[in-house]
């Protein structure tokens, strides 16, 4: 009688048949020849043979992860980051149906994402940052309903914010700094029920915090809160202690006047608070300075009585490429 190891051998030996015996299916075969043979492709990332999932001798093409499914052999993620591939958006990647993971950030893609990105319905993650993308972010990303992680920083795209994506129920992290969107920021993603964080700074981004949280419940995860560099007016409303899981609160350059509100010093988790270079005036409540986890509170470049003193020392804020792993 075979032995359990033995059987188990026999299994995964057998599941490894299958999956080399398995065919790739041919719409992905041909999506991902297709941006095999544009030259920005062709020029900077070789891959060899002509199924992308590997054939006979030869292996998957680098960057690409494939699954069983049923019958066939599927793309399931493309990672083709920091090689300089040219060009625009390529289409022929909304072919490949079963993606869930796409991440081409750190290249020089131009244009548009193509209207034809809400054909990836299994998509988790999106990464398209650091490209030189352009034009407004279409509607159809609205479409996207398992996506999980979207990072569009570091790109030209303009017009406003789209309000699509408070569509996506399952979002978490939301990238759309160092842009050039104008307009309002959506009050409608103050109903996404997962989203830790929202960073749309550094854009030319109009209107008020009391607009952003408008809506009854907004924002109920949210941690990280960056709102700086734009050109964002009014006070700090009061009801954004509301947002009880806060962490950071980066309001930086931008236009803002009033008081500060010392309920705001009663969000139990704020860390880190960035007021500086606005028109803020009167005193910092006392009770920012007796709070247990605030480490920075940056107030310079407003109109504070003086004897209000900032907490810790102020240093550039960046963020990292850890901040991006996931």
């Amino acid at each position: 009688m075979a032995s359990k190891s033995t059987v188990a051998f026999i299994c995964v030996f057998s599941l490894l048949l299958f999956v080399a015996h398995c065919k790739t299916l041919k719409r992905d075969v041909k999506a991902l020849n297709e941006i095999k043979a544009s030259l920005g492709w062709r020029v900077v990332y070789a891959w060899v043979g002509d199924d992308p999932c590997g054939d006979g001798d030869l292996p998957p093409w680098s960057g690409v992860t494939c699954s069983v499914q049923g019958d066939y052999r599927v793309v399931t993620e493309l990672e083709v980051y920091a090689v300089s591939i040219v060009g625009p958006f390529p289409t022929a990647v909304t072919n490949l149906l079963d993606l869930t993971r796409l991440d081409l950030h750190n290249n020089k893609l131009t244009g548009p994402i193509p209207p034809q990105i809400g054909r990836l319905k299994r998509l988790r993650i999106l990464n398209l940052r650091w490209n030189k993308l352009q034009e407004a972010i279409p509607p159809e990303i609205g479409e996207l309903k398992r996506l999980t992680h979207l990072y569009l920083s570091f790109n030209s795209f303009k017009g406003e914010i789209p309000k699509e994506l408070a569509y996506l129920p399952e979002l978490r992290y939301l990238y759309l700094h160092e842009n050039r969107f104008t307009g309002r920021i959506p009050a409608e993603l103050g109903t996404l029920p997962n989203l830790r964080h929202l960073d749309v700074g550094n854009n030319h981004l109009v209107g008020t915090i009391r607009e952003l949280i408008r809506i009854e419940g907004s924002f109920p995860a949210l941690r990280n809160l960056y709102l700086n560099n734009n050109f964002l007016t009014g006070g700090i409303p009061a009801q954004l202690a509301n947002l009880t899981n806060l962490e950071i609160l980066y309001l930086s350059y931008n236009k803002m006047s009033g008081t500060i509100p010392s309920g705001l010093a009663h969000i139990s988790r704020l860390t880190y608070l960035y007021l500086d270079h606005n028109q803020f005036t009167g005193r910092i409540p006392d009770a920012f300075y007796k709070h247990p986890l605030l480490k920075e509170m940056y107030i310079e470049g407003n109109g504070f009585r003086p004897g209000v003193n900032p907490i810790g020392v102020h240093n550039v804020l960046e963020v990292s490429d850890t901040d991006f792993l996931f």
